[in-house]
This record gives C-alpha cells, structure tokens and sequence, in this order.
C-alpha cells in the first residue's frame, strides 16, 4: 500500500497529490517508453485540454477519489486562470526520491508564466500525483538578515536507527557550551528538513537564526519524505508513526550530545508538529518545554474542509461539486466509516481512530513544562479560531506565553492583503521577531 499523508498547509499549487502513498494496482506499463516521454506526453494532451487522455495516466488510486471532470476544474480553475495557457514545452529534468521516477517539465504559459509541471510515476509508469511549481531552478536561499553566518556550525546526525533512521542537521554555537537546544517537528504531508515550500525554508530560517543567537537548533527529513513506501507498508499507521517516534528520537540526539544542556531541551512544533506537541511532551519527561506555531486545535479534516472552502469563495469560480465531495469524505472521517485497507483524505482508519479522542489543549493542560504558543493573524490554513482556544485555555497561567502577529501567515511570513496559497511561493523569511521571541523565551527558561 502507498499512502500520502494529508496536507492541512499544503502550499505549493496543487493539482492531483494525495495517492501517492494509496494502493497501487498493477497496471501495465506502457511499451517502450520512458518516464520523461510519457510525462511529455501528459503534459502534450494538457497543453491540448485532452483531459479524458491524462486521466487515462492516473493510477487508481486517483481515479477512484477524483472525476475527470473534476480533474478538469481544477486545471482550468486553479492552472490556467491565473497563468493562462500551456503553450509550449521547454525542456523536462528527471529525478527519484525514495525510489519514485519523478519528471519535471518546464512549461511556458500565455501570462508570460514559467511553471514546472511535476509528476510522480509509480512502478507501473501510473501517475500518482500531478502538481504545478515555479521551476526549481529559481529556488537559491538567501538567509535572512538576522542570521549570522560566523557564529555557529553545522554537522550531519542521524535521528533514529534501524529502518527508520534519518538524516539530519545540528546547527551548534559557536563558544562554551553546553546550550540550550531545540527539536524542530514538521507540518503535515512529507516534509523535508528545511520545511520547504517553493522557495521558503522555515525550518532553516528559524534553525539559523536561533543559531546565531547561542542555541542548538536539530532539524532532520520527515519518515514519510524519507521512506514513503516503508511508511506506507504500516498497515495501522498513526502520527506516532509518522511524527511522533522520530520527535522523540530527535531528543535522544540532544540529550547526547555534549555541547548541549540537558536541563534545557525544547520542542517546537508548527501546524501539525504543533498539534502533537503536547503528545511528545508527554511521552519524555525530559523535555523542558513546548514551542507550538500555529498548532491547530480542531480535528484535521475540519482544517481541510474550511480550506477547501475558504479559497473557493476566493476564486470566485462554483466548485460546489469538489466540495461536496470533501463534504462526504469528512462524514467518513467523523463517523469512521473506513474499511480496511482504505485511505480517506490520504491516511487509513487507524490514522483517524488516532485522532478522534486526541484534543492537543487538554493534553497540555495536563503538562507542566512551559509553553510559547505563537499565531500568526493572517493564517487561513490554521486559524483565529484555533488559536481562541489555546488563549482562553491558558491567558493568565504563569507557565504558558502566547502571542500573535498581524502580518503573518501560517508560515510565520509576513504578507499583505487577502491571504492566499500563491503568497506561499513568494519567496520571504520567517520574520525576525518571531525568532527573537522564541530566542528570548528559551533563555528565560
């Protein structure tokens, strides 16, 4: 079985992601041709609006949760209204990533828009996710202004071991230790170490700046960016598995190490990390506090529904019908009607059994470790709303911060005006107050 997990901030446009991990059927590959001929020939009968012949390409586990008709709104909706359309082909790059075939073909499109086409192939040649970037090439880091090169180092660890072990980065002061140290924890869907979306790296972003600032900071790959189809082969799969463990895992690495304070180790956790922060509190007794950046309190799938709606009424374009059909798949959700061996909104039954009697603000009452809960106002994608909670919860208790900013998103960018998914790839910074907040509520522990 091969599963993607669900992606509550998913910010990059997405056209078809979300059966990349669900179940594959056997399809047989088509003769003589290779990954990046047939990508150029998806991507062909796009540029024609053959629709019903690129759905003829998806593998099942698309097929059976998306139309071709709602294929087609969502390429004319969310592709060529804001870029108009495909005109020409420019050239196609090959990759793999943990044993996927993925192709890249660099388009040009009428509003003078250069777009790389992304697809995801599996072993049969069967397309398992579709999604549209700016091309990867325009993606060059610049760190932020309150990053100080000079005054810290980086090494390579390895968070876990066994089957599960990942590959990770220590960023370490530079002077006498031991410091205080932070574990970075993702957001949902198959992370990387960085968190990066188009050309924002927030993890990188924030691992720098506390650098810079005397702290230890690890970040490491996501499990199911590392090992989706291992991840996948886990028939009872959970945020343990997908998160959890190798938090905790992460904290072992600290507590190891020797140029960090032991007394002094923090876990932050964004958007979904921040949801199950107070769960890997919980289950380590040695972390000295939790770092929760836009956390939700309410269940994912009404996350996802609110999104969904959110930047339809946006668009202004009537997808009612894609609505209702995520309208279903959250009925199956809350009632947990999932058979065996099905994904719903890209995770299994066990996945949401998991979920459904997890409430992130109760858990945290129940711990007694400091808590920094930071929110951006601008965020749509975890909200207002969610944070409300955390604030009637904890305002006035000594031991918890809480704070927002106006001209925030859910990435801890600043932006401006209505917020939107097309912001997430402008490239900006997690902004410099938010790291020195953190910076400060760490050294005052």
């Amino acid at each position: 079985m091969k599963r993607k997990m669900l992606c509550i901030g998913s910010v990059v446009v997405m056209i078809l992601a979300g059966a990349m991990f669900s179940g594959c059927m056997q399809e047989q590959k088509p003769a003589g041709k290779t990954s990046e001929e047939l990508a150029v020939d998806i991507v062909s009968l796009l540029k024609d609006k053959n629709y019903t012949g690129v759905y003829s390409y998806f593998n099942s586990s698309i097929t059976t949760q998306i139309t071709v008709e709602q294929f087609q709104n969502i390429w004319e909706q969310q592709i060529i209204t804001p870029n108009g359309n495909l005109t020409k082909i420019v050239k196609t790059r090959l990759t793999n990533e943990s044993g996927y075939p993925i192709v890249y073909v660099t388009c040009n499109f009428t509003k003078q828009n250069v777009l790389d086409v992304k697809i995801i192939f599996n072993d049969q040649n069967k397309v398992i996710s579709l999604t549209v970037n700016p091309p990867q090439t325009a993606y060059q880091y610049t760190p932020p202004s309150y990053v100080n090169l000079s005054a810290f180092t980086e090494m390579n660890v390895t968070v876990g071991s066994g089957q599960w072990k990942l590959p990770g980065t220590l960023s370490v002061p530079k002077g006498a230790g031991p410091f205080p140290a932070v574990v970075l924890v993702h957001g949902s869907g198959p992370n990387d170490r960085d968190e990066s979306v188009g050309p924002n790296k927030p993890f990188k972003d924030i691992a720098w700046g506390l650098a810079s600032k005397g702290i230890v900071v690890l970040r490491y790959e996501k499990r199911t960016k590392q090992y989706p189809r291992e991840s996948a082969a886990i028939q009872n799969f959970t945020v343990q598995d997908e998160t959890i463990a190798d938090a905790l895992s992460a904290v072992d690495v600290l507590n190891s190490s020797s140029v960090v304070n032991h007394s002094k180790i923090f876990v932050l956790g964004h958007s979904l990390g921040g949801m199950l922060a107070p769960r890997i509190g919980v289950q380590d007794h040695r972390i000295a506090g939790l770092m929760i950046l836009a956390g939700p309190t309410r269940h994912l799938e009404d996350l996802m529904l609110e999104q969904t709606r959110y930047l339809a009424n946006l668009s202004g374009i009537n997808q009612s019908e894609q609505i209702a059909s995520l309208e279903q798949l959250v009925m199956k959700v809350k009632t947990l009607n999932i058979s065996l061996g099905e994904d719903v909104l890209g995770a299994p039954k066990a996945y949401w059994v998991d979920l459904a009697t997890y409430d992130p603000v109760v858990t945290a009452q129940s711990l007694h470790i400091p808590l920094l809960i930071l929110q951006g106002k601008r965020d749509y994608q975890v909200t207002m709303t969610d944070f409300a909670r955390w604030n009637e919860t904890f305002f006035g208790n000594v031991s918890a911060t809480l704070k927002t900013y106006p001209t925030l998103n859910h990435l801890f960018i600043t932006g401006t005006g209505v917020p939107t998914n097309a912001e997430y790839l402008v490239e900006g910074h997690v902004a410099e107050e938010v790291v020195a907040d953190i910076a400060a509520w760490i050294k005052n522990r």
